[in-house]
């Protein structure tokens, strides 16, 4: 049971609270796992991004996939000197991430082809293995580059936010008890997480 009409109907059945959501937002993005060609430019889009407003993280990437010409390979990235790298608006040390992840993939300590048979706490390990990925980077790669359907991003604010909008809880979920909060929704936890964005952006708006 994979369509995401039956994982609203699944989520609704275990929390009444989601008729209303799934009302509002529909049901959840289908997930469709990209090539494994792909899953390399992606990991150091998601670097480039990091702590990067939308405008400029995207200014960036698109100067680093003009140098490389196309999505950048590790083995464009070891190669190239590195000034020509930074002179696109790459830090020291989301360079110094790229360059790593390059050598993490060129070793084969990261198997990318290979890691959609991985299961998820095995793919967070080597992820965060790379200098510059932390948890919240690896789930993410998670949901969208492997498609997973049980991932919980309890640290991600969103996330936290959305729940304590949803639950009316006094204040932000502390992420230990969101952890907990999420255990029935096994295995569509990712939907609930795509839920809480939703109902945290639809609040920004109607302040």
């Amino acid at each position: 049971m994979e369509q995401p009409a039956d994982i609203a109907r699944a989520l609704v059945q275990t929390d009444k609270r989601f008729k209303a959501v799934v009302e509002q937002f529909g049901p959840p993005p289908a997930r469709n796992a990209i090539k494994p060609a792909l899953r390399f430019p992606q990991l150091c889009r998601a670097i480039l991004h990091q702590q990067l407003a939308g405008s400029a993280a995207a200014a960036i990437t698109g100067r680093v996939w003009a140098l490389a010409g196309g999505p950048p390979t590790p083995e464009f990235l070891l190669a190239t000197d590195p000034e020509l790298i930074r002179a696109c608006g790459v830090s020291g040390a989301k360079l110094n991430s790229l360059l790593d992840l390059a050598r993490h993939v060129e070793s084969g300590a990261i198997a990318l082809p290979k890691l959609a048979r991985l299961d998820d706490a095995t793919v967070i390990e080597q992820l965060v293995d790379v200098k510059g990925i932390g948890p919240w980077t690896a789930q993410m790669f998670l949901m969208s580059a492997l498609a997973r359907h049980d991932v919980w991003p309890v640290l991600d604010y969103g996330v936290r936010a959305g729940w304590s909008t949803l639950t009316r809880h006094d204040g932000l979920i502390a992420p230990k008890a969101l952890e907990a909060e999420g255990d029935r929704f096994r295995p569509w936890r990712s939907s609930v997480a795509w839920y809480c964005w939703q109902i945290a952006d639809d609040a920004k708006i109607k302040k």
